[in-house]
């Protein structure tokens, strides 16, 4: 009896820490659904409705990954979990497909990126009739991620900024093996920050400056250090394909391109090598979320409060931007620590961490499906518009979006629960790859899945409040 009443506190504090850790990283993710960022309150605005009872819609969304948790404990045959991820079908002629659009996409993207430039300086200054902010918001924001994680990688054969610089001198330094790819992460997090605090989706003029700063920084990286490597390390935007890719069913291996089952890729350890790359990834998932919680209630009171005590709204963005990437990073980590304490493993803390992280990339595509699904097929008609007249531009009254029947919201919910489903299966496959015993791999998963129940509940949550625009950012 005296063991056990000396051991219970040290139980209760550690169920305290997860508990905690879940609420945490939940609040941070949970504004992802609201988000939309710029793009959705520079083009179409809107507010989420819930026509159920809050209590019940946040209890039946957690309730999905809890059971969907469960369910996958109990399957504990290696021999299936192998085979299901595994499984692979030969898709005869993808690499000559490859090889043709290699040499037309990039091109195809270069004449595209020269007509967003133009077209963004010398075009209509709104944002829901131009050509440069619906191709690079509706086209590529939205619709070219899609593609990624619901079909495979399509930026290495679209890559411009990589051809332009394999076709000067390059590779003038050696890339520091040591640095990773945090510059990658850095890279994103200013993209990130200029986009929440620049009115990209309302000011062409402003976005044709960012392409053609980013479009420089590309091409010098690529030609100091070599494509390959600035490919491989630096560049946000590959990097960013490259991982939501992972999820997609069309995977290329060491004998071309082959159909495999949605997120099988996510169980290979040579997808996260390094903490570096578990940066990023959580950064998918956290990209949106602070975009999305400033436009809502909540995160309109936090910027104007710290606007208030006498922060530039720059400063207050920025502090928000990296305090809380700071805190979400830092809350995985605490999670894989407590799954090496559950499972009571030699493996690393910061092994299990990158083993795990790739499960995050299911999550970030169904948040990203959840944010630009309805956008991108709303505004359709109207990046169809642009494509067809790029130069001539008719009235702004031409360029008009589809009104998507009520039911469409509920495809939303969909997603963000597909997406932890998703990720749970994942977590379960990687767990049983990495220790031998069953109950070993099952409670090495409870962090990680109290975590993604967090997720669910309070990204519901958000997607049902109201958002507005992004405070003391001007058009």
């Amino acid at each position: 009896m005296q063991t056990r009443m000396t051991a219970s506190p040290p139980r209760r504090r550690r169920a305290a820490v997860t508990a905690a850790l879940a609420l945490t990283v939940g609040v941070a993710v949970g504004s992802d659904v609201a988000a939309a960022s710029n793009v959705v309150s520079g083009l179409q605005g809107g507010s989420g409705t819930v026509t159920v009872p809050t209590w019940l819609f946040l209890l039946t969304g957690g309730a999905v990954i809890a059971a969907s948790g469960m369910l996958s404990m109990l399957v504990t045959d290696r021999a299936f979990l192998e085979e299901i991820h595994t499984w692979s079908l030969p898709v005869p002629g993808t690499e000559a497909v490859r090889t043709w659009l290699g040499r037309l996409g990039a091109a195809g993207t270069a004449v595209v990126l020269a007509l967003v430039v133009y077209t963004g300086f010398t075009g209509p200054q709104i944002g829901s009739a131009s050509f440069a902010v619906l191709v690079v918001f509706v086209g590529a924001r939205a619709g070219l991620t899609m593609v990624a994680y619901a079909v495979g990688n399509p930026w290495p054969a679209l890559d411009p900024w990589r051809r332009v610089a394999a076709a000067l001198p390059n590779g003038f330094v050696e890339y520091p093996t040591d640095w990773k790819r945090w510059p990658a992460v850095a890279a994103l997090l200013a993209l990130i920050y200029v986009e929440i605090v620049t009115p990209l989706t309302q000011s062409p003029a402003t976005l044709a400056w960012a392409v053609l700063g980013y479009s420089a920084f590309a091409i010098a990286g690529a030609v100091a250090v070599g494509p390959d490597a600035w490919v491989r390390n630096a560049d946000p935007v590959s990097t960013w394909f490259r991982f939501y890719g992972a999820v997609g069913p069309l995977q290329r291996t060491g004998e071309g391109w082959s159909l495999r089952a949605p997120g099988s890729r996510l169980r290979e350890a040579d997808l996260v090598t390094d903490l570096s790359d578990v940066a990023f990834v959580v950064l998918l998932v956290w990209e949106l979320t602070l975009s999305g919680f400033v436009v809502t209630p909540p995160g309109e009171t936090v910027v104007e409060a710290l606007v208030g005590v006498g922060l530039p709204p720059v400063v207050a963005y920025l502090l928000l931007l990296l305090a809380g990437f700071a805190l979400f990073l830092g809350a995985y980590l605490l999670a894989a620590r407590r799954s090496r304490e559950r499972a009571t493993t030699y493996l690393t803390a910061r092994y299990l961490a990158l083993r795990f992280a790739p499960s995050l990339l299911a999550i970030a595509g169904g948040y990203h499906l959840a944010h630009y699904f309805a956008f991108f097929v709303s505004q359709t008609p109207s990046l169809w518009t642009a494509l067809v007249n790029p130069l001539s531009p008719p009235a702004p009254p031409a360029f008009t979006r589809l009104v998507l029947p009520g039911w469409f919201s509920t495809l939303d919910i969909g997603f963000v629960l597909a997406g932890h489903v998703l990720a749970v299966w994942a977590a379960h496959a990687t767990s049983f790859d990495l220790f031998p015993g069953r109950l070993q791999a099952i409670r090495s998963q409870i962090p990680f899945i109290a975590v993604m129940v967090a997720y669910t509940m309070l990204s519901l949550w958000l997607l049902s409040m109201p958002t507005g625009t992004t405070p003391f950012v001007q058009g």
